[in-house]
């Protein structure tokens, strides 16, 4: 079974642009759920990653290729996924055992007695166990990456899953982004940052100390002025 084409996609785009999402069936590609239905909820940058189509199937919504996924025919009937096997539960090996007869005591037997044939050896195996059953093929969840950056004299913070954004950056304080950087045993890190904050800390006296001398200077006319007006 083919996967979705370039129209089928247009396609589906236009409907969740519509409010609407729509189904689409799981192919052979993807593992022992194919046949069954799902909902495509957003479709990421196929650019960035393979698996860009997410799809809603039961209560979980998990990322799939374009391969992975086709348009159901009409009056297609769900089939449903066969039971899971549950696994034998792993005993001990047994050790191997034999039985032997001996042979009886000879005793005194009349003549009209058939006479006994000792018994063969004989062993018994244990019969060989079936191989645990595996199990559903599950995706691993996709990576989370968070970045604290420094930009034109503001921190910010980010955080992105896979190709989806959890958090926009946003601009947090300084003294917050050196506590972060703090719980990291990065060497050469935290001096770095310690190094921007100097040098901001550096740049708001210097600021600070200009505006103090203009403050002093238009207090010393003000003064003058009152002194000319009296």
């Amino acid at each position: 079974m083919a996967g979705l084409s370039t129209q089928e996609l247009t396609q589906i785009q236009e409907t969740l642009a519509s409010g609407k999402r729509p189904k689409v069936m799981f192919t052979e590609a993807a593992g022992q759920i194919a046949g069954q239905l799902g909902q495509v909820v957003q479709l990421d940058d196929p650019a960035t990653h393979d698996e860009w189509i997410l799809v809603k199937f039961g209560s979980d919504v998990l990322p799939f290729a374009p391969g992975d996924l086709s348009i159901p025919p009409k009056g297609h009937t769900v089939r449903k996924p066969a039971p899971e096997p549950v696994p034998e539960p792993v005993a001990p090996p047994e050790p191997e055992f034999m039985i032997i007869r001996e042979k009886p005591v000879r005793q005194e037997r009349s003549v009209s007695e058939t006479p006994e044939v000792p018994a063969e050896t004989s062993s018994v195996a244990p019969a060989p166990r079936k191989p645990a059953a595996k199990g559903p093929k599950v995706k691993p969840p996709a990576g989370l990456t968070v970045t604290l950056a420094y930009t034109e004299g503001e921190w910010t913070v980010g955080a992105v899953q896979g190709t989806k954004a959890l958090a926009k950056p946003y601009v947090i304080k300084a003294q917050e982004a050196l506590k972060m950087v703090s719980m990291l045993d990065v060497p050469g890190v935290q001096e770095a940052v310690e190094q921007i904050l100097a040098a901001e800390r550096a740049e708001a006296e210097a600021h600070a100390g200009k505006l103090r001398a203009e403050l002093a200077e238009l207090e010393a006319k003000l003064a003058e002025l009152g002194a000319a007006g009296v």
